[in-house]
């Protein structure tokens, strides 16, 4: 298996990271082919699955929880079965596992480890993007940490706030990926300055999410931009995950196909590798890789022929907030590497394109990858 770069996550950072995600995690066949991370002992059921596999397995089941929206149950499991959620979902129809979705920024291995661009650096300003409005609006979806009122944002007529989470795991330091939506949304603002930008957050402040939480998030966003009367253009995805079988969870491609209408952008991933990271490599789906100032993929950036687009994701500059001694916020600035911050310079290429009227393949093929 291609392996990345990164640098190792000490224990007791592991241990915090583990602690403050809520859940155990668990990373199924570690160091093989089907590596991936899971929501250790939890599956996902559809409505009509959910009585066969409460039938199956009740004696492990330890809670049951339905989202009547979603159409969709977890089941929780005790003892040792929690530790093969995995293959069972692989034997039963109707289920699957939960796998985690890492912010780009993140790698995981084994043990976990961060890759390039792990974590913002300060940087001096960069030029407000102009205070446009575009008629008709162009709406973009962002599926992130928050975005904080940053002077970029807060006096624009769409900005509705989504604070960023800066310190869950309360030990009186800013969250590795705390930041990160605010981040991403000031990148789009920067190529796509009258573009209006919907924020839903899915991520969390250290840099983890899973399946359920995407596809509730993806839903949010659709059942919001239907009471507004707005159609979505564009909607940027900023994480992904790897699966056992390399398929896409099934969860998520079904969400996927409700948005037929809108061009869905995700990052590939920093893992440095060609596996497919989901839901990126979908063929619906414009997977965006990043490159480093040289034009060339970066080392740390997943590749592939399921990638669709490249673009810079290294060293760039955007708005960001940190926590102040105080407890309060500093707006400011950041520079940082990742294929995060390469899908939203495509998504605003593709919403600029939406704006002149012209098809947004002529946007993506902008950004084609080299030939190998």
């Amino acid at each position: 298996m291609d392996q990345g770069s990164g640098t190792r996550l000490g224990i007791a950072e592991l241990r915090q990271l583990w602690s403050a995600y809520g859940h155990d995690l668990l990373v199924h066949d570690p160091g093989g082919r089907g590596e991936c991370l899971v929501r250790r002992g939890e599956l996902i059921a559809t409505a009509e699955a959910l009585d066969p596999v409460l039938d199956r397995y009740r004696r492990w089941v330890e809670d049951v929880q339905h989202d009547d929206d979603l159409l969709l149950a977890r089941v929780r499991l005790r003892g040792a079965e929690r530790d093969r959620c995995v293959d069972m979902a692989r034997e039963t129809a109707g289920v699957a596992a939960n796998h985690v979705h890492f912010g780009c920024p993140v790698m995981y291995g084994t043990p976990v480890m961060y890759g390039t661009g792990a974590q913002a650096q300060e940087a001096p300003p960069v030029p407000e993007p102009p205070a446009a409005q575009w008629e008709p609006p162009v709406v973009v979806g962002v599926l992130d940490t928050g975005c904080d009122p940053h002077p970029w944002f807060r006096d624009r007529p769409w900005f509705e706030p989504v604070p960023e989470v800066l310190d869950a795991d309360d030990d009186a330091g800013q969250d590795r990926q705390a930041g990160h939506g605010t981040f991403v949304s000031g990148v789009l603002l920067q190529h796509a300055p009258g573009a209006v930008l919907r924020t839903q957050r899915v991520l969390s402040s250290l840099g983890f999410t899973d399946d359920y939480t995407v596809v509730a998030g993806l839903r949010s966003l659709r059942l919001a931009a239907a009471s507004r009367g707005e159609h979505l253009g564009v909607v940027v995805l900023t994480a992904g995950c790897h699966t056992a079988d390399d398929e896409c969870p099934p969860i998520l491609r079904d969400e996927l196909a409700h948005w037929s209408g809108s061009v869905v952008v995700a990052a590939a991933g920093n893992q440095g590798l060609s596996r497919p990271f989901w839901p990126a490599a979908l063929p619906s789906v414009v997977a965006v890789a990043a490159t480093g100032s040289d034009g060339a993929v970066a080392e740390f950036s997943n590749f592939g022929p399921w990638v669709d687009a490249v673009a810079p994701g290294v060293a760039v500059t955007s708005s960001f907030v940190r926590m102040t001694g105080n407890g309060g916020r500093d707006f400011g600035f950041a520079s940082w590497s990742g294929t995060s911050f390469a899908a939203p310079r495509v998504a605003a290429a593709i919403a600029t394109a939406l704006h002149e009227r012209r098809a947004p393949d002529e946007a993506t093929r902008l950004f084609q990858p080299r030939p190998a």
